[in-house]
C-alpha cells in the first residue's frame, strides 16, 4: 500500500512537470509568436543575414570553412554563422523563419532552465518562477525579437545544456558525465563567447543548490539539493578539488577569451582608451550595473541602444553606484551561511555581467538590453527563494504568493507584447529609440535609413542632420545624408557631405563608392572610375563598387571590360539584381541576346518589380524576333 501510494506520488510530480513545461511553451509562444512576422532590422542584420553572401549560400563544405575562419562582424563564432545559413537553406530570406528559430531557442532554454533547477533544488514552483521570469522579462526581447542576436539565444541553449550536464556530472561523477559537460559548453563557446563566465557559475552551484561545498545550515524551510555532497565535507578542504576538476573549461574560457580580443582588436570594434577611458569604463560598468537592476523592476524606456555619455557621465552617480554594490555584496555574503541563494544569485548577475559590462568596451553603447540574458537569473533566484522565505511566517503566504506572482507575470507579458511590436520594422524600431533616449544619434541615423527607403527623402535628411547635430564625426552619416540628397538631384551638394566623409575617414570604401556615384552623374567617368577602384583596393569584395566601375567602362565603350566587373559583382553576390541587369545590358550591346535575356530574367526573379530589368527584356526579347530597332538600354547604380 506504501508503494502504491508512493508511485502514484512520484507519477502526480511527473504530471505536474509536464504541465510546468507545457505552460512554460505556451506562454513563450503567446509573447513571441507575432514577433514571427517582423521583418529583418538594417542594423547588423545586414552583415548576418540580408546581405552575407555567404550566409545565403546555405550550408556547404566552402561555406562551412568559411564560418570556422571568419572574422566578420568582429567574431568568432562558426556556430552562429552555421546557424544563420541553416536558417537561409530552410527560409531564404523570408524573415519569419529567421525569427521563428529564435523563438524556439528561447523556449528550449525556459524548458531546460526549468528542468535543471527542479532537479538541482527539488523545488517545483519556485523553478518555475524563475523559468517563467526568464521567458517573459522585457529586457529579454532583444534577444529574442532581433535576428542578429540570433548568437545570444543559441550561446545560452548552450548554457543551459551544459548546467543539465553538470546536474547529471554533480549526481555521477565520472569521465562519461563530465565529457557531457565539456561537448555543450565547447559548442556554446562558438556561438558567442558570453559562455566564459561559465565555469565561475558551476562552483556557486557547487555551493548552492548542489551543495558540494558545506559551509553551514541552510536556513529551516529551504528545499534541499536532491543529491547529497560529493566532496568530503571537511571545510577548507573542499575548494580546490572542485577548481581543479574545472580546469578543462577554464583553459576553454581562457582560450575563446584571447581569440575574442584579438578579433574584436583587429576588426575595430573595440574602442581605445583614448576614446574610453579606463576611468569612464569603470564608472559607467557601476552605474550599468545599478541601471540593469532598475529596468529588471520598472522596465520603461528600453531601447536598441543607449548612446554611451563619455565625458560628460555624472561621477557621483558612480561613486553611488558603487557604494551600493558593495554594501549589498558584504550583506549577502554575511547572510550566505543561512540564506545561500542571496550570494549565488548575487555574484551570477554581477559576474555574468563582467564580459560585457564595458569595461573592456566593445561598440559605442553604454549598456544594452541583450546583456541581461543570462545575468539576470541570478537576480531571479534571489526573488524565488527569498520572497517566500521573507512570507514563511505568514498565514495567507500561498494565496499572497500566488496572487502577486499572477499579476507580475500578467504584466510582464503585456508589456513584453508591446516591446515585440516595436521591433516590427526598421520605421517602428528607431522611432521608439529616439523617443525614449536623448541624443540617440544611431537611433535618428537608423530612422533617416527608414525613412529613405521609403522615400521620404526631406524627413530622412532631417534625421540625418540631427544625428550630425548630436555626433558630429559620424562618417556613415554623412555617407546617407549624401545618398539622400543624391535621390533628390542635390549631386554637388551630396559630393560636399562625401568629402566631408573622407575628411574624417580616407579609407571609407563605402564613400570613395558613392563619390564615384556622384562624380559619374555629373559625367566626370574618368573621376569617378578612380574612386571605384580605390573602393575596390580598400574591400576586394566589395561587389557594388565592381558593378558601379563596369557602368564607367560601359559608359566609355568599354564592353569587355564592363563584363568581367559585372561578372565579378556577381560573384561576389550572387543574387544582385542590379548586376544581373547592367550585364544584361552590356550582353546586349553586343548582339549576345540570349545570355542578355538570362540575365535580365534572372534580376526579375531577384526583384519582381524591378521596372527597368522588365524593360530591358522586352526590348531583347523584341530586337531577338528582329520586330523592333536597337532600343536604349538602360543600367542601374548599385549604391
Amino acid at each position: 500500500m506504501y508503494s502504491l501510494k508512493k508511485r502514484k506520488n512520484k507519477d502526480s510530480t511527473k504530471d505536474h512537470s509536464f504541465l510546468i513545461c507545457l505552460f512554460l511553451v505556451l506562454i513563450v509562444l503567446v509573447v513571441f509568436w507575432q514577433g514571427v512576422k517582423n521583418d529583418f532590422i538594417n542594423f547588423d542584420d545586414t552583415q548576418y543575414v540580408t546581405e552575407n553572401q555567404h550566409v545565403q549560400a546555405g550550408l556547404t563544405w566552402k561555406k562551412l570553412a568559411w564560418a570556422f575562419t571568419t572574422t566578420h562582424a568582429g567574431n568568432w563564432h562558426p556556430l552562429t554563422w552555421l546557424s544563420h545559413m541553416v536558417d537561409c537553406q530552410l527560409y531564404g530570406l523570408n524573415p519569419a523563419g529567421h525569427h521563428l528559430t529564435n523563438v524556439l531557442l528561447h523556449t528550449a532554454s525556459t524548458v531546460i532552465l526549468f528542468l535543471v533547477l527542479l532537479g538541482m533544488t527539488g523545488s517545483r514552483w519556485r523553478s518555475a518562477f524563475v523559468a517563467a521570469l526568464f521567458a517573459l522579462h522585457p529586457l529579454h526581447v532583444e534577444s529574442v525579437a532581433w535576428v542578429a542576436e540570433r548568437k545570444d539565444v543559441l550561446s545560452t541553449l548552450f548554457w543551459m545544456l551544459t548546467l543539465w550536464a553538470y546536474l547529471a556530472y554533480a549526481q555521477r561523477p565520472g569521465v562519461k558525465t563530465y565529457l557531457l559537460i565539456i561537448l555543450p559548453f565547447a559548442l556554446g563557446l562558438m556561438a558567442k563567447p558570453m559562455l566564459v563566465t561559465l565555469p565561475f557559475v558551476l562552483l556557486l552551484l557547487d555551493y548552492w543548490p548542489l551543495k558540494r561545498i558545506e559551509l553551514g545550515q541552510s536556513a529551516i524551510g529551504l528545499p534541499a539539493a536532491s543529491q547529497p555532497s560529493t566532496i568530503a565535507k571537511k571545510p577548507g578542504v573542499q575548494a580546490f578539488p572542485l577548481l581543479w576538476e574545472k580546469t578543462p573549461l577554464f583553459v576553454l574560457a581562457a582560450v575563446s577569451s584571447v581569440v575574442t580580443f584579438i578579433v574584436q582588436k583587429s576588426g575595430g570594434a573595440m574602442g581605445a582608451l583614448e576614446v574610453y577611458p579606463i576611468k569612464i569604463r569603470v564608472a559607467n560598468a557601476l552605474i550599468s550595473y545599478v541601471r540593469y537592476m532598475v529596468k529588471m523592476i520598472w522596465p520603461q524606456n528600453l531601447a536598441v541602444f543607449y548612446p554611451h555619455p563619455g565625458q560628460s557621465l555624472p561621477m557621483w552617480q558612480a561613486a553611488a553606484g558603487g557604494l551600493l554594490l558593495l554594501l549589498v555584496s558584504i550583506a549577502v555574503i554575511r547572510a550566505g551561511r543561512h540564506q545561500p541563494y542571496l550570494p549565488v544569485g548575487w555574484f551570477w548577475y554581477l559576474g555574468t555581467l563582467v564580459p560585457v559590462i564595458g569595461l573592456v568596451q566593445v561598440g559605442a553603447q553604454a549598456m544594452a538590453d541583450r546583456y541581461t540574458y543570462v545575468p539576470l537569473i541570478g537576480l531571479f533566484f534571489i526573488i524565488a527563494w527569498g520572497v517566500p522565505e521573507l512570507l514563511a511566517k505568514y498565514r495567507y503566504r500561498r494565496i499572497v504568493l500566488a496572487t502577486a506572482t499572477t499579476i507580475l507575470l500578467a504584466t510582464f507579458t503585456m508589456v513584453t507584447k508591446l516591446q515585440v511590436r516595436y521591433w516590427q520594422n526598421n520605421f517602428t524600431l528607431f522611432q521608439h529609440a529616439a523617443e525614449v533616449t536623448a541624443d540617440n544619434y544611431v537611433a535618428h541615423d537608423s530612422l533617416g535609413n527608414a525613412l529613405a527607403q521609403q522615400g521620404m527623402l526631406e524627413q530622412a535628411i532631417v534625421h540625418y542632420r540631427e544625428a550630425l547635430r548630436i555626433k558630429p564625426n559620424l562618417v556613415n552619416t554623412y555617407n546617407n545624408l549624401g545618398v539622400a540628397l543624391l535621390q533628390q538631384g542635390e549631386i554637388n551638394r551630396a559630393i560636399a557631405q562625401y568629402y566631408q566623409a573622407l575628411r574624417l575617414k580616407s579609407d571609407s570604401a563605402e564613400t570613395h563608392n558613392n563619390l564615384g556615384i556622384a562624380l559619374f552623374n555629373l559625367g566626370q567617368v574618368d573621376k569617378a572610375i578612380g574612386h571605384y577602384l580605390t573602393a575596390i583596393k580598400l574591400d576586394p569584395n566589395f561587389g557594388k563598387a565592381y558593378n558601379n566601375l563596369g557602368n564607367a567602362l560601359a559608359r566609355k565603350g568599354k564592353l569587355d571590360e564592363a563584363i568581367r566587373q559585372y561578372s565579378r559583382a556577381l560573384e561576389l553576390k550572387t543574387n544582385y539584381p542590379e548586376a544581373h541587369n547592367n550585364l544584361g545590358v552590356a550582353l546586349a550591346q553586343q548582339e549576345k541576346l540570349r545570355e542578355a535575356i538570362a540575365h535580365f530574367k534572372r534580376a526579375l526573379q531577384l526583384r519582381p518589380d524591378y521596372a527597368q530589368a522588365r524593360s530591358n527584356l522586352h526590348n531583347a526579347i523584341a530586337l531577338q524576333a528582329k520586330t523592333t530597332e536597337p532600343p536604349g538600354w538602360s543600367s542601374t547604380v548599385g549604391r
